[in-house]
């Protein structure tokens, strides 16, 4: 298994490469006069006179689409993804200063996604065709149906618009005093929930946990409803096979059967979604981030995307390619724990 993973960590370098030379290819397509927007952002007086010849120049952006590539690639190889225009600030400090919020959202809504996709899928296809099978198909034909926005937008209606109660954004006004006084607060991961803790403020976390409830419940309830579709499918399927008709005759006790034979067996379809499932919060949730005012990762490829910030974007696609080879790795190596005829030669 280790030279498996070592062979999944080779092609990690190949995987970031296509998908940034993809990246890279399209925006070199735009006129030079229009890439010079990157660099300057919003900021109209830097274009005037005969700034774009000058800016064009000075950033090689009328050079051949290789040298502009390999002088790119250079600067990515030894760390420097650039400067962001859109924040201000380079991009690397922009992406670990969005991530925490995103990855904090990620963590508190992950565990009832999967718990609860998982079991009343499980049990939808344990108790087929009866009143909780009707509920729970129902519900997960809803929840997939109804959009993202929809739903956190009426849950800030009913929630804080007319009982004033959780709010937009990662704190209130008053933890926000207090997490900008260094003599208070030590920043340690950027997760405030858990930063509250070190710190020894139970104040800021339960603030902090209040202002997650409602994106926690937006992106579980609208997440949940696939893996619940996955998990039933092959729960299904799995209940009718062979062995567990033998396991049956045999009088092993249902939950028995189910635990042991039948939910193994059935796991690889639900370990893909969910390892997918995984990955495509963690690379951000741009709606949910910007109805409830999150700025996580989301909200920065957003942000990088409407300014025309192209180093921002081929930051975030690096982001992206990396973390989506981690959680195919880690599918992989799952299913050789949940299937032993899955080998890892």
């Amino acid at each position: 298994m280790f030279a498996y993973i070592v062979r999944r960590l080779l092609i990690l370098p190949i995987v970031v490469f296509v998908s940034i030379s993809i990246m890279f290819s399209l925006f070199s397509m735009l006129p030079p006069a229009v890439k010079v927007f990157a660099y300057v952002g919003e900021n109209p007086k830097a274009l005037q006179g005969n700034a774009i010849d000058q800016l064009i120049k000075i950033h090689h952006l009328d050079a051949s689409f290789l040298a502009q590539f390999s002088d790119w690639l250079t600067q990515v190889i030894h760390g420097n993804l650039g400067w962001s225009t859109s924040q201000n600030m380079p991009v690397v400090q922009a992406l670990t200063g969005f991530i925490p919020a995103t990855l904090e959202l990620v963590l508190y809504s992950i565990l009832p996604i999967l718990v609860g996709g998982i079991v009343l899928g499980v049990l939808s296809a344990v108790k087929q065709n009866h009143l909780v099978d009707q509920i729970t198909r129902t519900m997960s034909i809803l929840a997939y149906s109804v959009p993202v926005f929809v739903v956190g937008l009426v849950l800030l209606l009913v929630f804080y618009g007319g009982l004033g109660l959780f709010g937009t954004g990662r704190l209130g006004n008053a933890s926000i005093l207090i997490v900008q006084n260094s003599a208070l607060w030590q920043n340690h991961t950027g997760l405030y929930t858990i930063d509250a803790l070190l710190n020894g403020r139970l104040d800021v976390f339960w603030d902090a946990l209040m202002h997650l409830v409602l994106p926690v419940i937006t992106l579980s309830f609208i997440n949940w409803a696939l893996l619940v579709r996955i998990s039933r499918s092959s729960m299904l399927n799995t209940l009718h096979e062979d062995y567990v008709t033998t396991a049956r005759a045999k009088g092993l006790q249902e939950g028995i059967i189910i635990r042991r034979h039948a939910l193994r067996n059935a796991s690889i379809p639900i370990i893909t979604i969910s390892t997918l499932l995984i990955g495509q919060l963690l690379s951000g949730v741009v709606i949910t981030e910007t109805v409830f005012q999150l700025h996580g990762i989301g909200y920065f490829l957003e942000q990088a995307a409407l300014h025309l910030d192209i180093a921002g974007v081929l930051g975030f696609v690096i982001f992206s390619a990396l973390l989506w080879v981690i959680t195919n790795l880690a599918a992989d190596l799952l299913y050789a724990y949940a299937d032993p005829r899955v080998r890892m030669d």
